[in-house]
């Protein structure tokens, strides 16, 4: 690992947490870790910034969906359905799916998916970690990897990123973003051998690490003026643009 400072894209993929990590010049290393714990532990003395595709700020109750939830889906057209509502700060908590459910009707008056309530242990590690570690909160925001992948095109995407067609329309926004994407994305991908990691959560990472790193246009955020939850933690999404995303440029 570079002893020059790094930007990272992580991602949380069946259990383990994969990182990409980027200099300032390029591309440095991919890992896979088991904690997220692990992740802050690895990068904290050298880490810029650390994007991950896991949510950050959670909300108590009738106040849902989260701004950035509402604002990505304003942008992203026809994959607006890859955007998740996570469960609020008690039910992320709840242990069983029926007990988490029953807490996100009674605070919210909304039905809680089992897709959001899947991803609570990562959820909740990443909470702990960001109310525990203070250190680690200007360090750690949260991406979508669509979002990113929207600025990087110019354009909406349409396909599933585990199809064919869905991994060729982001490797091209990739490349449209870095023309050496392509052998980032392959170094990326060898790293993740030993662990069931998709090939379109390595897509992910790299798009990820490529926002978190210097380069062309600006980190801007969805909603542009991202709100605080109840304990302070900053709710807004990541992406690097030359101009900001609007539902107009649909």
């Amino acid at each position: 690992m570079s002893d020059e400072p790094l930007y990272v894209g992580v991602i949380y993929s069946d259990g383990e947490w994969l990182a990409a990590a980027f200099t300032a010049d390029g591309f440095d290393h991919a890992d896979v870790l088991p904690r997220v714990g692990n992740v802050w532990v690895n990068y904290e003395a050298v880490a810029e910034s650390i994007l991950v595709d896991v949510p950050v700020g959670l909300l108590e109750g009738a106040e849902v969906p989260r701004p950035q939830e509402q604002a990505a889906r304003a942008v992203l057209g026809p994959r607006a359905d890859a955007v998740t509502d996570p469960p609020v700060r008690e039910a992320a908590r709840k242990r069983r799916y029926p007990a988490a459910a029953h807490v996100t009707k009674r605070k919210t008056g909304h039905d809680l998916s089992r897709t959001a309530f899947e991803r609570s242990d990562a959820i909740v590690a990443l909470d702990d970690l960001l109310q525990e570690v203070s250190e680690a909160q200007p360090v750690i925001a949260e991406a979508h990897p669509e979002v990113c992948f929207r600025a990087f095109a110019g354009t909406t995407l349409s396909e599933d990123p585990a199809a064919a067609a869905g991994y060729a329309e982001r490797m091209r926004a990739l490349a449209t973003f870095d023309r050496d994407a392509p052998p980032v994305v392959q170094s990326a991908a060898e790293a993740t051998a030993g662990h069931a990691v998709a090939v379109a959560d390595v897509l992910n990472a790299v798009a990820l690490g490529y926002t978190a790193q210097p380069g062309p246009g600006s980190v801007r955020t969805l909603p542009a003026d991202p709100p605080t939850d109840p304990t302070g933690l900053r709710m807004g999404l990541a992406y690097r643009s030359d101009a900001p995303l609007t539902a107009e440029d649909i």
